[in-house]
């Protein structure tokens, strides 16, 4: 079974359109489809191609709401808080970020990030898509020694290791794989990651 992951479009429609070019069982757009939400029903129409097999959180660029009327518009799954199973695997998406300087409207504080992610907690094996990156990890550098990860979601990974992280938001940071404990950690950026999951 093969996910495409991809996050942080920010509008880019072409590059949007060769991502539904790949195959894979689904398609997971792991937030900032769009910047500060303009422009997302023409991101729609190419998302669309895949239909039922795409789903879709909301980046801090994006509210909740807005991500769950676009994704029913377009006969998408939303995805921010939920999970399907996939050939014995949890697969669980989270969109927002922890707080960023640009007031956003996709932003949880870390308690809320916590609190969010305690309903993914028991989840085995479990792969987590999330917009943020966890906090001080290769995943979240903007330079050296400047981290802007979630300090939350970087304590959820580490308790209850999940067997994948996904995730984007950190532009700098994008193609950038670490191994957290057991889990095996991608930042996918625009250009997206294929996560072929193994037989269980």
């Amino acid at each position: 079974m093969k996910l495409l992951v991809f996050s942080d479009i920010h509008g880019d429609e072409l590059r949007l359109a060769r991502l539904m070019e790949i195959e894979a069982d689904h398609y997971i757009a792991a937030g900032d489809l769009t910047s500060w939400g303009h422009g997302l029903d023409r991101l729609g129409q190419v998302l669309a191609k895949r239909a039922g097999r795409v789903w879709v959180l909301p980046g801090n660029h994006e509210s909740a709401e807005t991500i769950a009327a676009f994704a029913r518009r377009h006969g998408l799954n939303d995805f921010h808080e939920r999970s399907f199973e996939l050939n014995g695997y949890h697969i669980a998406g989270f969109g927002y970020s922890n707080p960023t300087p640009f007031n956003t409207p996709g932003e949880y504080g870390e308690a809320e990030i916590a609190r969010r992610l305690r309903k993914f907690a028991a989840l085995k094996p479990l792969v987590l898509v999330c917009h943020c990156p966890p906090y001080g990890t290769p995943l979240d550098r903007i330079r050296e020694g400047v981290h802007a990860g979630s300090r939350s979601l970087r304590a959820f990974v580490e308790r209850y290791q999940p067997a994948y992280l996904l995730c984007g938001h950190i532009h700098e940071a994008a193609g950038v794989s670490v191994r957290l404990g057991v889990t095996q950690a991608f930042n996918v950026g625009k250009a997206g990651y294929l996560l072929e999951l193994p037989p269980l």
